[in-house]
């Protein structure tokens, strides 16, 4: 059977295997119950919607999301003009775009500032990492703004969930003939102490609607192991037990518990497909990359996850999400171990973004870029970076937190995203925050606008809806799309 690649040790505390799967359900993609709707909109209005957006189609989208809130001050946004106190310990270097810097720490990331642009004016009203995460991921503000709630199914599905659906109800893919419509890799986001975030999953849709999730991309050459064919399990014996599900199936359905059965027929259904199908194992055989590719990548969790998205999206996968790092502070219980550090920097920011955070982000961000250049696909696949918010303005050390030195605490009113790919403005700067880096000093956006853009660039109307379960109607974005990063 399919083993999706997910860590005991990522899942410790609150929720255990179990629990997990009760949630999340694997990414199961059983045919939908609930009939079809007229929410998704036509070929002529979704062109229109794009046109007046400015917005191009993309083959795929790559959500970069860095959980945990990036610095803008110290890296996107730099202030060296700024008392100490504000700019921090950073200098800044200047990018392959003149006029414009970014953190000295970001290096390769700065030769590639004519391949995308950078926003600076994101803003919005949540300060807290779960339900701002849900805020990120769903484009729209949890009932409990600025808190830490565990994911219910009554939640709003996340953008990847509703992407999945109006697609179903549209009828305008072949859904069998691909892996999944969206994924999410090296996940699922985990915020502080060890509660996984909301946002991530099928919520109310159900968990057929959850994206598939695949674990650490880096402890096997191929990501998802199961997926490796048994020699002690031909394709006869596989046949077999597809049957004798198939049979089960039939007499269970009339059983009481038949919608959990339905909920497991899908994850079988879909282990089965992908089992069947060598291109899906191709997608996932990071084996196949050269050495010197995976190198480049960074040999680490988010590198090779940046990898991965990069195969996946050569694959058809329209929607991917990396969860650049698992745990958005993980340092404070494994201080040594660079793959727990996330960028909720309380206190000891310069130290772990210059030692720890910084390189290896800088080394595998660009090469996601530089690959997807080299092999003519950023023409086609939009690039986001994000996080679920910023850092603030005033260098202070919290004695609430672990760490001898200052940090920065959560920031929402201004921070920033990077975008690239499939039409998106090369070398530009969207927006521009006041001497302090704290407020925006120009038009600003939020993350229901990221939303509107990326289904915007996947060819659905944001202003169109989706039915849920009970027939009930819901916006798929109540967003712009941010024509500013596309025009030139």
């Amino acid at each position: 059977m399919l083993r999706f690649v997910l860590e005991r040790s990522d899942l410790r505390g609150r929720f255990g295997r179990r629990e997990f799967l009760q949630i999340a359900g694997m990414g199961a993609i059983a045919s939908s119950p609930f009939g079809k709707s007229a929410s998704a909109q036509g070929p002529a209005n979704t062109a229109a919607s794009a046109a007046a957006s400015g917005v191009r189609r993309a083959k795929s989208v790559i959500i970069v999301f860095a959980s945990g809130g990036q610095s803008q001050l110290d890296m996107w946004d730099p202030k060296p003009q700024a008392p100490r106190e504000i700019r921090g310990d950073f200098h800044h270097i200047s990018t392959s775009v003149p006029g414009t810097i970014v953190c000295e720490h970001l290096p390769r990331i700065a030769t590639l500032a004519d391949r995308y642009t950078l926003i600076r004016t994101m803003s919005h009203a949540d300060h807290d990492h779960g339900s701002a995460v849900y805020l990120s991921l769903t484009g729209q503000y949890h009932a409990h703004i600025s808190s830490n709630p565990a994911a219910k199914p009554t939640d709003l599905p996340s953008l990847m969930s509703v992407y999945k659906r109006v697609r179903r109800e549209a009828n305008s893919i072949d859904i069998a003939g691909t892996i999944d419509q969206a994924i999410e890799v090296n996940g699922p986001a985990i915020v502080a102490p060890q509660d996984i975030a909301p946002g991530q999953f099928g919520g109310l849709l159900g968990r057929e609607y959850d994206p598939m999730f695949i674990g650490n991309a880096n402890t096997d050459a191929l990501a998802v192991p199961g997926l490796m064919p048994l020699s002690e399990l031909p394709p006869v014996r596989i046949r077999q037990r597809e049957n004798l599900l198939a049979a089960i199936d039939r007499y269970t359905q009339s059983a009481d518990s038949a919608s959990k059965v339905l909920d497991l027929q899908g994850q079988y259904h879909k282990a089965f497909g992908l089992l069947h199908d060598p291109q899906t194992r191709l997608a996932f055989d990071l084996s196949s990359e050269p050495e010197h590719v995976r190198r480049r990548y960074g040999r680490n969790r988010s590198g090779q996850a940046c990898l991965l998205a990069r195969r996946l999206a050569e694959a058809g996968v329209p929607l991917i999400t990396v969860v650049w790092n698992h745990q958005s502070r993980g340092q404070d219980s494994d201080p040594d171990n660079d793959e727990s550090y996330g960028w909720d920097t309380h206190n000891d920011i310069f130290d772990a973004l210059r030692d720890r955070l910084l390189p290896r982000f800088d080394q595998s961000f660009s090469a996601l870029l530089e690959d997807l250049e080299s092999r003519g696909m950023l023409d086609e696949t939009l690039v986001i970076c994000m996080g679920e918010f910023g850092r603030a303005p005033l260098v202070a050390l919290e004695p609430r937190f672990a760490g001898a030195s200052p940090g920065r605490k959560h920031w929402a009113a201004a921070y920033s995203i990077l975008m690239a790919g499939a039409g998106v403005a090369r070398g530009k700067i969207v927006g521009k925050t006041d001497r302090q880096g704290a407020y925006p000093a120009s038009e600003s956006f939020g993350p229901w606008d990221i939303a509107a853009t990326i289904f915007t660039a996947l060819g659905v109307d944001p202003s169109g809806h989706y039915l849920d379960p009970l027939q009930r109607p819901y916006p798929i974005s109540k967003g712009t799309p941010i024509h500013s990063a596309y025009s030139g």
